[in-house]
């Protein structure tokens, strides 16, 4: 399967990389070393070949290469694998790829403010991660720099953040945030608008980055999953766990049987609490707190029953290297299966007074469209990718744990709008129920978690998030995390929102941002 695989990849780039110049690491990752000279024509053939930019990173003295290296990861929808080109930087700048994946913007700022370097013929050149007050010529990323106290300047004396400008009689600007009226993080939203009529929303986050990154290098990999699991508070496993799994990876460890099942189970409760704060928020959104309140006794209840299970409500210490941290008692789980039997029944009683509501469904629908060609450009995942029509789901593309033999079934939409992602995210919460009573009645006896002999190397994993695809690469050396990276579907998503809102009116935004439920802190690392 795999050499079908690589022939397939190979054929895709048109020959530039030959099948004998891959290397197969950990059963599902192909990578191949290119020349810079060739990333722009690589990346026509592999965009046409129907492959996603999942992530673009840099790393800097990569095995036995000094200097910076830039990895592209690449997946193909119904191939297990995934494709990492790897490009060593011979100075400092290097081919832009935006014009083909635009989802490179971001990254290739991202790259720039960490690292300094330069991407050539990129259309926006403009920091991302950092704002005004750094100084110039501060580059986090690079080795060199050591975590401490830096001196900021006067963001007031900095040049300002050129924000595009929308021209024509009648336009005018509405600037929102960065601090909003909701305890939240911050994020700037510039809207171009003519009447009520949304005509260009631009956004500007990364106000809080907290360094996560660089925070991991030089940690042990087991101090590492506490820092995973608070990139993002409502996605502690999907995060913990796509680092867990870079790293067995790397250590070869295999996971007892019961701690998959746990880990499975965790995850699926973290998409059922998750996907219940969303359907609220969006009811809350068209002043119908009565259909809201509904929603959120039952994501209480459901926290409830992940502190009786685990010992924290929001899942964290939950999952380890090597499996689950501690089991949960037999009794726990008994109890969680009795409890969501009553759970489905008032869970689909709540949707159907949704449905039943026309106020409601009247402002849910052609409401926020998000149109199916933006997937692939924008690397759309999740909910809002399979409320296109898109029957994209990591559990199945490139199943981890048991989600081979125990699948979910992908329900999806095709109008794109706020209803179908509404209708999307409740029928994944009865899905996810059954998975759960599922994993219960198959639960077998014996040890959570094996534990690990720390090796070096380097591997990815990709999890389905609540909100879609969370991409983790590790890289260890001298027992020590040398690099990590992370990036969570809220990174791209929030990109697809610009154009969701165009043609809505501005009291729609707070309804379709909260449709698509995007995370500030998964975002800004």
């Amino acid at each position: 399967m795999m050499k079908e695989i690589i022939k397939e990849f190979a054929h895709a780039t048109k020959g530039r990389i030959l099948e004998a110049e891959m290397e197969v690491l950990h059963r599902n990752e192909v990578w191949a070393a290119i020349w810079e000279k060739d990333i722009e024509t690589l990346s026509v053939f592999l965009y046409e070949g129907g492959y996603d930019l999942v992530s673009l990173f840099c790393v800097e003295d990569f095995g036995e290469e000094k200097g910076l290296s830039l990895i592209y990861a690449f997946e193909k929808i119904g191939q297990d694998a995934s494709f990492f080109l790897r490009m060593q930087v011979k100075h400092n700048f290097a081919p832009s790829i935006e014009a083909v994946y635009p989802s490179a913007s971001w990254y290739q700022r991202e790259i720039s403010d960490g690292f300094g370097l330069r991407f050539l013929d990129s259309f926006d050149e403009r920091t991302l991660l950092l704002h005004e007050a750094y100084p110039e010529g501060f580059h986090p990323m690079r080795k060199s720099f050591i975590n401490q106290a830096i001196k900021t300047q006067d963001p007031e004396k900095a040049e300002a953040y050129g924000f595009r400008k929308i021209e024509g009689e009648g336009v005018y600007e509405i600037p929102v945030g960065p601090v909003h009226a909701g305890i939240i993080e911050p994020g700037h939203f510039r809207f171009s608008v003519i009447g009520e009529t949304i005509h260009n929303l631009e956004l500007r986050l990364f106000y809080k980055h907290r360094g996560i990154e660089k925070l991991a290098e030089g940690k042990d990999p087991g101090e590492v999953v506490r820092i995973a699991e608070s990139i993002s508070g409502d996605e502690s496993i999907a995060n913990s766990l796509a680092y867990c799994l870079a790293v067995e990876k790397i250590l070869g460890i295999k996971v007892p049987a019961r701690g998959e099942h746990l880990r499975m189970i965790y995850s699926e409760l973290e998409r059922v609490y998750s996907h219940l704060g969303s359907i609220a928020g969006m009811a809350t959104d068209v002043a119908f707190p009565v259909g809201a309140s509904q929603f959120l006794i039952l994501r209480e209840e459901i926290l409830r029953q992940n502190k009786h299970m685990s010992g924290s409500r929001f899942l964290k210490g939950a999952v380890c290297i090597g499996g689950i941290e501690r089991d949960a008692p037999d009794n726990s789980l008994k109890e969680l299966a009795v409890y969501l039997d009553g759970f489905s029944r008032n869970f689909s009683d709540s949707v159907d007074f949704i449905e039943a509501t026309p106020s409601v469904i009247d402002r849910y629908e052609t409401t926020g469209i998000v149109k199916k060609e933006l997937i692939k450009p924008l690397h759309i995942t999740g909910p809002a990718a399979r409320a296109c029509g898109e029957k994209m789901d990591t559990r199945l593309d490139h199943p981890y744990s048991f989600y081979d033999s125990i699948t979910p079934e992908i329900k999806t939409s095709s109008s794109g709008d706020v209803l179908a992602r509404f209708l999307v995210k409740a029928d994944e919460v009865k899905e996810s129920v059954k998975l759960i009573q599922r994993l219960i009645c198959v639960m077998p006896k014996g040890k959570t978690k094996n534990e690990a002999v720390m090796m070096d190397g380097y591997a990815s994993a990709l999890v389905e998030a609540p909100r879609g695809e969370a991409f983790c690469w590790v890289s260890i050396k001298g027992g020590k995390i040398d690099r990590l990276k992370f990036r969570t579907p809220s990174y791209c998503n929030w990109q697809c929102i610009q154009h969701a809102v165009l043609g809505n009116i501005v009291p729609d935004f707070p309804l379709i941002n909260k449709s698509l439920d995007l995370s500030y802190a998964g975002t800004d690392l």
